[in-house]
């Protein structure tokens, strides 16, 4: 809701009473472009130091300690008064952002079996379409405010204080790992330590290995990720920040969009259902929810009807599913917690790039229709269904190569030690299985 609220606070005249120019204007629209994009940029600096942070540090406390800065920064922006204001705390909350989604990436694989995860990420990632949807109803009442404070005021002093309180929750209740977890008992803790060591989860390494990270970025795979990242990043640059511009009154268009962050939510979680519960599907998932957003961007690049546009804009919505998909894939196919870690750095640092990219797609002079910005759209997400294919195919290849290999070592193998052999052969493949 915090990262959100800057669209809806738009059409409650942030902009105008911090960019003092007029609303219309093309300057006006260069400035809202960077007050977007910047904050990606303070993502950006801090998405890899914050990885080598999250796994040498307490981690539920480190969470806790950055939901504290990040609702101070929110609570703050509502005494904004200039455009370098805006800038300098949108660029802070960027980097206090930078923690959260790949933290709560490796605690799901500390939590979680490899099962379990697509699910899990997609649950604590669709906050990012709860969130959207309560901050459109929050931001519909709070727009009735008229004084003594304009309503984008409410709005960041609202949601900075809720934020500010609930890192006192977090710091309370989020465990650092399973054996300090409060709200379980010892047989418990065993047990579920257990559970994800027999799955080949449960990474809790504080030791950054420096030939895990070379080996990262010797995997081809990081860079099938990394694409798939920021090729759906620059279409969600564009529309998360400009969606609450276009269509209707403000009050309307805090409204008219609540469809959209439904289908969002749902989206995510039946694709993560789906991908816990059948095996090998995540790409075919991320082809499917791609497919929406190419005709949807595709409407609204040669149609003038609102009507038709709005539900143009609706067929996107699935869009941004995507990145929970590719962030459990990432997860369960990257053994030990630094090169886990190094891929959630870059899988984000392109998430960052593909946001500070998308804005600027939006040319002024092609207001209100913005061809340009909407073509890209569509070409971004054709190439994610190519390259999720590709991704699939190499990732099958490994698996293929791998069985393969294995075989060639058993037929080696003579006497009473081959059924253990076998068996640890066996086991190993099991928890060292590329998902796809």
């Amino acid at each position: 809701m915090d990262k959100t609220i800057l669209s809806s606070a738009s059409v409650f005249g942030l902009r105008e009473d911090t960019v003092s120019i007029p609303a219309t204007s093309v300057a006006w629209l260069c400035k809202s472009c960077w007050v977007s994009s910047v904050f990606y940029f303070g993502y950006l600096l801090w998405a890899f130091p914050t990885s080598i942070l999250i796994q040498k540090l307490p981690v539920g406390k480190y969470v806790s300690v950055n939901a504290f800065f990040w609702g101070a920064i929110v609570g703050l922006t509502a005494a904004c008064t200039n455009f370098g204001g805006l800038i300098t705390v949108r660029f802070l909350l960027g980097v206090v952002e930078a923690t959260i989604s790949p933290a709560f990436v490796y605690i799901t694989a500390m939590w979680w079996t490899r099962e379990e995860i697509p699910g899990r990420c997609g649950v604590w990632f669709l906050g990012n379409s709860l969130g959207g949807m309560l901050s459109n109803f929050l931001a519909y009442g709070i727009g009735h405010i008229k004084e003594p404070l304009a309503p984008w005021h409410w709005l960041f002093i609202v949601l900075g204080v809720g934020t500010f309180l609930w890192g006192f929750v977090l710091l309370l209740l989020l465990p650092d790992t399973i054996a300090s977890c409060s709200f379980l008992n010892q047989r418990e803790k065993v047990h579920a330590e257990e559970r994800v060591a027999f799955a080949g989860t449960g990474k809790t390494r504080h030791e950054w290995k420096l030939d895990q990270v070379i080996e990262c970025l010797m995997d081809p795979k990081t860079y099938l990720f990394l694409s798939i990242s920021i090729l759906t990043q620059i279409p969600n640059g564009g529309t998360q920040n400009f969606g609450n511009l276009v269509l209707f009154t403000p009050l309307e268009t805090t409204l008219i969009i609540t469809p959209a962050s439904i289908i969002s939510i749902s989206t995510v979680l039946i694709t993560g259902w789906l991908s816990g519960k059948y095996h090998n599907v995540a790409t075919y998932l991320i082809c499917g929810i791609v497919a929406f957003p190419v005709a949807g961007s595709a409407i609204i690049y040669s149609s003038v009807s609102k009507g038709v546009k709005l539900f143009g804009y609706y067929l996107m919505s699935p869009g941004p599913a995507a990145l929970p998909l590719a962030m459990s894939l990432l997860a369960v196919n990257y053994k030990g917690s630094t090169k886990m870690m190094t891929m959630t750095s870059i899988l984000f640092i392109a998430y960052c790039a593909g946001n500070i990219a998308g804005p600027q797609f939006f040319i002024s002079r092609e207001a209100p229709h913005y061809p340009t910005a909407f073509r890209a759209i569509l070409i971004c997400y054709s190439m994610v269904v190519v390259i999720s294919l590709i991704l699939r195919f190499y990732l099958k290849w490994m698996n293929t190569t791998r069985d393969e290999k294995e075989q060639q070592e058993k037929v080696l193998i003579r006497g009473p030690q081959f059924t253990d052999a076998a068996t640890k052969s066996k086991s190993y493949r099991h928890k060292s299985m590329l998902i796809n």
